[in-house]
């Protein structure tokens, strides 16, 4: 499908100013109520912003992706920052959040891979030895310019609301080269951490560099955050992630530390590993809806905002029961530094989207300064 097929919905994205060069953050930006919480100071309202808040659970997205898979989406930036803009419109979220896929920097140094529906990332040759890292090469700003022009057109659209950008985490990445897929125990994941750990330190470290890359390139072009998602470190133990993930997630942050921009850090089931996700490097640590948000910060220590953690299931019982469970993470976290509300993952492809649209309205009410 080329530019030129998208759907009439687009037009007023295709007339939008092009890709502008340099950071883009602007002075309405910066006193943005998500930045100040990043930075953890007073805001005039706990902001609210939503993992997968740009996806399946909204019908201008499914009617916008209909016949186009999932890593050509991510690749079209009139489409990119459409679906981008779709849940700023409706639900008037405090940010933006880049729509794109944890592994299409892999895709864009030459990995064969693919996106399967109901499936996930399916690797056609996974990485397995020492000569395998040789596909990993290092990923440059003209392996990926779908993502400078789509920045570009959306903080020409956005205004004074921040754009979040993203990348898939070094062990959340290995995970799914190793294993070729989706893996429920990361089996071959952690015969390769245990067994042979100078090639899992040696892939760790090379991840690190494209995500790295990936990451600045979406700063340079515009976005006011990133957020490093490590969606399998969960199963990890702490120990494990200190001496065999830890280096690598500390080295992403690292890359992007002079921007200055706040870098989020979430995973998911990293109860047990808050403090040392808030040591790698973070400005702002996710936590997930297991652990109440004072617990969090306690785990977390000081110098950390907070981001979290509504259970994503909550939002399918009535809105009384919503607006109950709602106002018990506002209380847990009325002692933190810095908060962001968010859900304690994803958005579910089949919530209503008004009820988000609710909650969204609710928090901003309820914690309006």
């Amino acid at each position: 499908m080329s530019v030129n097929d998208l759907p009439s919905e687009l037009s007023s994205v295709r007339s939008g100013e092009g890709p502008s060069s340099g950071l883009q953050t602007t002075p309405a930006t910066h006193e943005s109520a998500f930045l100040k919480a990043c930075r953890r100071e007073p805001v005039p309202h706990t902001p609210v912003w939503f993992m997968r808040q740009a996806g399946r659970s909204l019908p201008e997205y499914l009617k916008v992706r209909e016949g186009i898979a999932m890593l050509d989406s991510c690749m079209m930036p009139e489409l990119v920052t459409e679906i981008t803009l779709q849940p700023v419109r409706r639900h008037k979220v405090d940010a933006a959040i880049y729509f794109s896929d944890i592994v299409v920097p892999l895709k864009a140094i030459g990995i064969d891979l693919d996106i399967k529906p109901g499936v996930g990332p399916v690797i056609a040759e996974p990485i397995r030895t020492r000569a395998d890292l040789a596909r990993l090469r290092d990923l440059t700003p003209e392996d990926v310019p779908y993502v400078t022009e789509a920045i570009g057109m959306l903080t020409a659209e956005l205004g004074a609301t921040p754009l979040i950008g993203f990348a898939g985490a070094p062990f959340t990445l290995a995970s799914y080269l190793v294993e070729g897929g989706p893996s429920r125990n990361h089996e071959r994941t952690k015969a390769m951490m245990y067994g042979e750990p100078e090639l899992w330190a040696d892939l760790l470290d090379r991840l690190a560099e494209i995500t790295g890359a990936f990451l600045k390139v979406q700063i340079e072009a515009g976005a006011s955050a990133v957020q490093l998602f490590d969606s399998w470190v969960g199963a990890l133990a702490p120990a494990d992630y200190r001496s065999s993930v830890m280096p690598a997630s500390a080295k992403v942050f690292d890359a992007v530390a002079s921007y200055g921009v706040p870098r989020i850090h979430f995973g998911v089931g990293t109860g047990e590993l808050l403090g040392l996700m808030g040591e790698a490097g973070a400005d702002v640590v996710g936590v997930d809806w297991r652990v109440p948000m004072d617990e969090g910060a306690r785990r977390v220590g000081p110098g950390k905002a907070l981001q979290g953690n509504l259970d994503p299931a909550v939002l399918f019982a009535p809105t009384e029961a919503v607006e109950a469970k709602t106002r018990d993470v506002l209380a847990a976290a009325a002692g933190l530094e810095g908060h962001i509300f968010n859900l304690g993952h994803g958005v579910m492809p089949t919530t209503d989207p008004d009820a988000l649209t609710r909650l969204v309205e609710y928090v901003h009410e309820r914690t309006a300064r």
